[in-house]
C-alpha cells in the first residue's frame, strides 16, 4: 500500500504541477511577456516544426506556418486561459492557420478530406500496453517510418504524430482537431493500418 500510495501522490503532484505551469504560461502570455516567448519557443519549436512537416508535407510552407504561428500566439496570447496544455493550444493555432490557407487556395482541408463511412468509431487495443506504432518503431528504421507516415493521407498521419510523436492524449487530440474522442480513436485506429501497410510496401 505505501507504494501505491507513493505513486498516487507523485502522479497528483505532477499533474498540479502542470497545472500550474500552465496557469503561468497564460499569465504572462496575457501580459506579453517577451521572456516568456523566448522561452516558449525554445521549448516547443523542434515539435511545432516537425508537427508541421508532417501535416504540410513541405518544407517552405512548414517554415512560413511556424513563424505565422508563433506571431499568432503573440497577437492572441489572451485566449489562452491555462485550462489546457499550452502544446495542444499551439498545435490548433497552428492547424487552423494551414487549414485556412488551404481553404484559399481553394484545396481540400484536413477534415474534408474524411471519408465518413471510414469515421465510424472503432475499439482501440488497451493503451495500457505497447501500442502497435511504438512496435513498429523498435522493428523498422526511424527514416523508413517517416518516409512511410508521408505517404499516408494527411488526417491519419496527423493523429499518428500528435499521439504517438507529440504524446498528446486522445481528449487533448480531439481539442486540436476539433472532433469527437470516437472519432480520434477511429482515425488512430485506420492510421495505424494504412501506415503498416506503407511499411510494408517500403519493404518489399
Amino acid at each position: 500500500m505505501p507504494l501505491v500510495s507513493n505513486a498516487l501522490g507523485q502522479a497528483l503532484s505532477f499533474s498540479t504541477l502542470m497545472r500550474d505551469e500552465a496557469k503561468s504560461i497564460a499569465r504572462g502570455l496575457q501580459r506579453r511577456d517577451p521572456d516568456l516567448l523566448d522561452r516558449l519557443i525554445e521549448q516547443y519549436q523542434h515539435r511545432l516544426f516537425r508537427y508541421l512537416l508532417y501535416i504540410t508535407g513541405d518544407r517552405a510552407h512548414a517554415e512560413d506556418f511556424f513563424q505565422e504561428t508563433w506571431m499568432r500566439v503573440l497577437e492572441r496570447g489572451h485566449q489562452y486561459d491555462g485550462k489546457s496544455k499550452f502544446e495542444a493550444w499551439l498545435f490548433a493555432i497552428a492547424r487552423h492557420l494551414v487549414i485556412d490557407w488551404q481553404r484559399t487556395k481553394k484545396a481540400q482541408s484536413l477534415d474534408a478530406l474524411t471519408d465518413p463511412e471510414l469515421e465510424r468509431p472503432l475499439q482501440l487495443a488497451n493503451e495500457s500496453k505497447p501500442s502497435p506504432l511504438h512496435q513498429m518503431l523498435a522493428q523498422e528504421k526511424e527514416e523508413n517510418v517517416q518516409a512511410s507516415l508521408l505517404k499516408i493521407r494527411a488526417i491519419y498521419r496527423e493523429v499518428l504524430v500528435l499521439r504517438f510523436r507529440e504524446e498528446l492524449q486522445i481528449e487533448e487530440m480531439a481539442g486540436v482537431l476539433s472532433i469527437p474522442v470516437s472519432t480520434v480513436k477511429s482515425r488512430l485506429y485506420r492510421g495505424l493500418d494504412a501506415l503498416r501497410g506503407a511499411l510494408q510496401e517500403g519493404a518489399a
